[in-house]
């Protein structure tokens, strides 16, 4: 990396960690209806949302956002969050305190994952200027009424009619309550579970393949729970070098970025063999904080699109299990790549409508894995009950849950070891291997140290219109 890739690099590293400040020092664009953002969610027709939702939007379904927190008030999001927390200890108990240091992330997730659109009111016309018509008489005001939800402004989600939880955790910068990301992961994803999410979505992720021992319990209990978690996969522009937790859990259904022509993204997306299904993921809009709205990037976005998906089959078939529900999703991708799973597209392209509409065979078996086989073999199944020592057995199956109680996994004697870099939004991004014999190189990051980075987004929002009015 030559120098001036160099200072580039922390230029924009010392940008995206700006957090709040960042929308502050964004240019302002043009004056735009919100009905011309809706017109930029082209992934809505291309990805088979918008024929998928002759079968479903997401009604009765709950979906976790463990993320910087949500602007439930937001025009596009209101009626939309119905619960949340904090797990941070630096926000506000409800989740819709915009914390960390990306605080509008979370809300652009939730936006582009549920947002209901809304009516941008009709200014009333002014007084005739030669005064000589007659006023009319006043109509009776209509019987009160549920006001439909939504309207034809601003961002629709991929599931309009679902419900969304909110989890404020702070990451990406030092936490003010003091809180690790170690102890915040495993406290929302109880938290998601225990309060009705069918679907959890984690648009976070980190600079280390491994997790805390002390995660374990956590995402063991959301499988056993039969929830749905989607995890982003990662952006290369960062600098990073892997795939990071929690998108490397086996279980989880992880998401790649595709860029605008459909093709593996080179800066907005990242590999590994995790990798589930691809989702679009450049050229994203979504709302922000105070009524705004934003261009971004990231598989941060994309995750959100996917976890759409999947709220649409939970509120088809409520009974589905969520190991059919993530089999459903990847194997009605349309294959992409190398032949069959590849490490850049995972099982392909992401496919609503054939999630919707196709008849799939039904499986009992995860495609993407299990944490349970995982634990019974790489921590043979040790672990320990808040009461009872730790007991260890290399052929013990892992354990299973007969009410709510979930065993609490093992502190390692090193958390630092499990866990080398601190969690971050979006995963920052990766550096990419060498795919099917390819000998392209892409994006060279040596010498240089590991930094933590946040969101993807490329480093910084694109576009930012004022407040829509209320």
């Amino acid at each position: 990396m030559t120098l001036r890739h160099r200072r580039a690099l922390s230029a924009a590293l010392a940008t995206t960690l700006a957090g709040g400040a960042l929308a502050g020092a964004l240019l302002s664009a043009p004056a735009a209806n919100a009905d011309a953002w809706r017109d930029k969610e082209y992934w809505l027709k291309e990805s088979g949302v918008t024929n998928a939702w002759q079968v479903s939007k997401g009604a009765g379904v709950k979906v976790a956002i463990i993320d910087s927190g949500i602007d439930g008030s937001h025009p596009d999001l209101k009626g939309v969050v119905v619960g949340g927390t904090d797990v941070s200890g630096a926000g506000a108990p409800n989740g819709q305190k915009s914390i960390g240091a990306k605080t509008e992330h979370g809300t652009l997730v939730a936006t582009m994952l549920a947002g209901r659109g809304h009516t941008t009111p009709t200014p009333s016309p002014s007084p005739s200027a030669s005064g000589s018509a007659a006023p009319k008489p006043a109509a009776p005001p209509p019987p009160p009424t549920t006001p439909p939800a939504g309207g034809p402004d601003g961002i629709t989600g991929v599931a309009p009619e679902a419900e969304i939880l909110a989890i404020s955790t702070w990451l990406g910068s030092p936490n003010p309550g003091g809180k690790t990301d170690q102890e915040q992961i495993p406290e929302a994803v109880r938290w998601a579970v225990d309060n009705g999410a069918k679907v959890i979505n984690i648009s976070l992720g980190s600079t280390s393949p491994d997790w805390p021992q002390s995660w374990d319990a956590a995402f063991l209990y959301a499988e056993q729970k039969d929830v749905v978690i989607v995890a982003a996969a990662g952006n290369r522009v960062g600098g990073n070098v892997q795939v990071g937790a929690p998108a490397t859990i086996p279980g989880v259904l992880t998401v790649a970025g595709l860029d605008g022509e459909g093709r593996a993204s080179v800066d907005s997306s990242s590999q590994g063999i995790s990798i589930g299904v691809a989702a679009p993921a450049e050229k994203l809009v979504g709302g922000i904080p105070g009524g705004s709205y934003a261009e971004w990037a990231g598989t941060s976005g994309a995750a959100p699109i996917v976890s759409g998906v999947a709220a649409l089959i939970r509120s088809k078939w409520p009974e589905m299990s969520a190991t059919q529900v993530i089999n459903r999703i990847v194997s009605t991708a349309k294959d992409a790549g190398a032949p069959g799973k590849d490490p850049l597209y995972g099982y392909g392209i992401l496919n609503a409508e054939a999630a919707l509409k196709n008849d799939v065979p039904t499986t009992s078996t995860n495609p993407l894995g299990s944490i349970a086989d995982w634990i019974r073999v790489h921590r043979r199944g040790v672990f320990s009950e808040p009461s009872q020592a730790p007991v260890a057995s290399p052929t013990s199956a892992a354990p299973t849950l007969a009410d709510p109680t979930v065993p609490v996994a093992k502190t390692p004697a090193t958390v630092d070891e499990a866990l080398p870099a601190a969690v971050v939004l979006g995963f920052g991004a990766l550096f990419i291997a060498l795919v099917a014999g390819a000998a392209v190189q892409l994006r060279r990051v040596l010498r240089d140290p590991p930094v933590a980075t946040e969101e993807a987004e490329t480093g910084a929002l694109l576009k930012v219109d004022p407040p829509a009015r209320k």
